[in-house]
């Protein structure tokens, strides 16, 4: 009864926190108003310096760092059990905002700086990791700390950075040792369980009104390079009936896979041609071949099969109009991630308990507890990003939204410390 009691009366101090956010998000600062804080960057590297010294001040704890850079602090908890973390990333995206992976680590220090302060006896350790290089970086390796702790950085992955020795110079001044990044994966079962708070960075919440929810799973992302081989020839002399455009076909085939997913008509299936080069690229010649990256995300792979064949059968269709080729080369299968149950169950009486509604979303974005999955019982809370914007100065998420985002993830949080072993 004592703890129930408690969950529903705790808050956390919501002017520190407020605080604690304006002072990060001047690290990196750009003249624009964004935030430039990529892996490797002098911005990041302060932002961790930033991080350990506020947990040395609030929580009087001395903070770890792995071989990957990761940075570990941990409160000790009454029973010999293994830890559960909370946390995210401090870096960004370039001429990125102040929520995106900070509020994730900052949230989690107030809650437990919150259990210290009101003295909450937990029975399991308890602490916060703040991952290194979640975002795209110059190292062409995304949720790098998270990997090496899932075991997923390997020989390859480094490789294909194309510069092991500036991997290897930005790990070191960070705190890390590429030398000794095996020692950075943690085995399954060694941490009981890891939750990550994160804005949406998309406007589901915000249309629906709503603060938070639980994610159910993280997005699958298949990937495949498409190139259209057609004619190159000259753009004056060469008649409309006798062109073998390949940018045309291109185009008709980005056309094609927008009806496919607007026919699906979901919020969890999504596809997109980002990326797209013509050759030879000149005023002067009719494109002869088109190469292009579609991407496809959806927690269904059964839905991303279907996306996948039909996509294919417009391919030949276009091509066959178009008398040109059309070739598909898969370079990503990534399957979707489950969140766990028992987390999830836990987030969602957290969020009854704040009286908010138990709302569950997929996410369509890739985020660190898709690796931590792997290691520990797993967990997401989404917090409502004001009109969708992220990965943008613009990006906000309200004060009210945090504090009950705090609320509802240290309710979570002594759930899981009392129902776990």
């Amino acid at each position: 009864m004592y703890q129930e009691k408690t969950c529903r009366i705790l808050s956390i101090n919501r002017k520190r926190i407020e605080g604690a956010l304006q002072e990060l998000s001047q690290i990196g600062r750009n003249p624009g108003g964004g935030i430039d804080r990529p892996f490797g960057s002098a911005a990041d590297r302060s932002a961790r310096s930033w991080m350990i010294r506020y947990w040395k001040e609030c929580l009087r704890l001395q903070a770890r760092v792995d071989p990957a850079a990761n940075i570990w602090v941990k409160k000790d908890g009454s029973e010999p059990l293994p830890p559960i973390y909370l946390g995210s990333h401090l870096d960004t995206v370039p001429n990125g905002g102040m929520y995106d992976g900070a509020l994730g680590v900052l949230l989690a220090t107030e809650v437990l700086v919150t259990i210290q302060e009101k003295n909450i006896s937990m029975r399991h350790p308890v602490g916060v990791v703040s991952f290194t290089g979640e975002e795209p970086n110059p190292f062409r390796i995304s949720t790098l700390g998270s990997k090496a702790v899932a075991g997923r950085l390997n020989e390859k992955c480094i490789r294909q950075t194309g510069n092991r020795e500036a991997l290897a110079d930005a790990l070191a001044k960070a705190g890390g040792d590429l030398g000794r990044l095996a020692e950075a994966r943690i085995q399954p079962g060694r941490i009981a369980a890891f939750l990550e708070c994160h804005i949406e960075q998309g406007r589901r919440l915000f249309d629906r009104k709503l603060s938070i929810a639980t994610v159910s799973c993280i997005t699958g992302i298949y990937r495949e390079i498409v190139t259209v081989s057609g004619e190159a020839n000259h753009a004056g002399t060469t008649m409309p009936r006798d062109r073998r455009d390949a940018l045309l076909a291109a185009s008709e085939l980005d056309l094609a896979l927008e009806a496919i997913i607007a026919e699906i008509g979901r919020d969890d299936v999504v596809a997109t041609i980002g990326k797209i080069a013509a050759f030879p690229n000149a005023a002067n010649i009719i494109p002869g071949t088109v190469a292009m990256t579609v991407d496809v995300r959806t927690c269904s792979e059964r839905r991303k099969n279907e996306v996948v064949r039909r996509f294919h059968a417009a391919a030949q269709a276009i091509a066959e109009k178009r008398r040109v080729t059309v070739r598909h080369d898969v370079n990503l299968d990534q399957a979707a991630c489950d969140m766990d149950a028992d987390v999830m169950n836990a987030l969602n009486r957290g969020a009854r308990l704040r009286h908010e509604p138990a709302t569950e979303l997929v996410s369509m974005a890739g985020h660190d507890s898709a690796n931590m999955s792997r290691v520990a019982k797993t967990g997401m809370l989404f917090v409502q990003s004001i009109d969708g914007k992220s990965h943008c100065p613009e990006e906000k998420t309200s004060p009210d939204a945090i504090a009950k985002a705090g609320g509802v993830l240290l309710k979570a949080l002594m759930i899981l410390d009392r129902e776990m072993d």
